[in-house]
């Protein structure tokens, strides 16, 4: 079986044992950011979520109205903390961590939405993160009263034209916008989201070691998604760690429900097993 580094097991594992709606998406983002940062005292990062839910329910005087809401957020995370979305350094592997994110207040659409989205729901507001690709959004909910914001553009309103428009500029001009774009995600769904992004940067700087270390919290995490296995049965595999890679690809075999990916995985495991003799 591939062996986990006890301190990434620990943290993660309790994470994908526990029921989604028991999750604090905010302090589980520092508890993934951590791994990465060890010497970090997180109680500091707390009493700052803390303050942030603390002054916006300070500043909330109608809870009734949902564009009152969300100015108030907005003034509270974009004016008085100064968080913004990292344009001119998008790709940074720092915004990627909340807790550098939290140090510098800059960042990405996810873990500027984690932050959103802890203010909500520290306040007693309904938020949840969208499934639409390439750009994470939040939807926000007071009453019967709904509205799909960008928390890397202040907390800004998009409307269908804006978000179709946005959908073609994140992904292509061939996609359209589809209704799962729309289904809410779990915070387990956002996590994976936020590991995804240390991964894909690693994986632009040609780092395959934190390829296979990213990699590998995902499966932890979300032991029960096939293609999480599989693609760090490709990663072991290209570096060259054979029998990681078999033990990969066997238990995507285990999981899979499509035929053809099962016995492609077969076919994989049986080429490796050659490499070995």
């Amino acid at each position: 079986m591939i062996k986990k580094s006890q301190k990434h097991a620990d943290t993660i594992y309790k994470l994908a044992e526990i029921e989604d709606s028991e999750i604090n998406i905010a302090n589980a983002a520092l508890n993934i950011g951590r791994l990465d940062y060890p010497s970090v005292d997180l109680n500091s990062y707390q009493k700052h979520l803390d303050e942030i839910a603390k002054t916006l329910e300070q500043q909330i005087k109608e809870r009734n109205s949902l564009n009152h809401l969300i100015k108030e957020i907005n003034y509270t995370l974009f004016d008085l903390y100064n968080y913004r979305g990292d344009i001119k350094n998008y790709n940074d592997p720092q915004n990627a961590n909340i807790i550098r994110v939290i140090d510098r207040r800059i960042g990405l659409p996810v873990i500027l939405g984690i932050l959103y989205i802890h203010a909500m729901r520290s306040t007693g507001w309904s938020a949840e993160g969208l499934a639409f690709p390439g750009h994470f959004l939040i939807r926000l909910q007071v009453r019967q009263h709904r509205a799909i914001i960008d928390p890397f553009d202040k907390g800004k309103i998009l409307n269908t034209t804006q978000l179709r428009f946005l959908l073609k500029k994140v992904m292509g001009k061939s996609f359209e916008l589809k209704p799962s774009y729309y289904d809410s995600v779990s915070n387990k769904d956002i996590l994976l989201r936020v590991l995804n992004n240390l991964k894909s940067r690693a994986f632009s700087l040609n780092d395959t070691d934190r390829v296979i270390q990213v990699q590998r919290r995902m499966t932890t995490l979300a032991p029960n998604i096939p293609d999480l296995w599989r693609d760090l049965g490709l990663f072991e595999s290209d570096k060259g760690n054979i029998k990681n890679a078999m033990d990969a690809f066997q238990i995507f075999a285990d999981k899979c429900v499509n035929t053809q990916e099962r016995m492609t995985a077969i076919g994989m495991i049986n080429q490796l097993k050659r490499k070995l003799h």
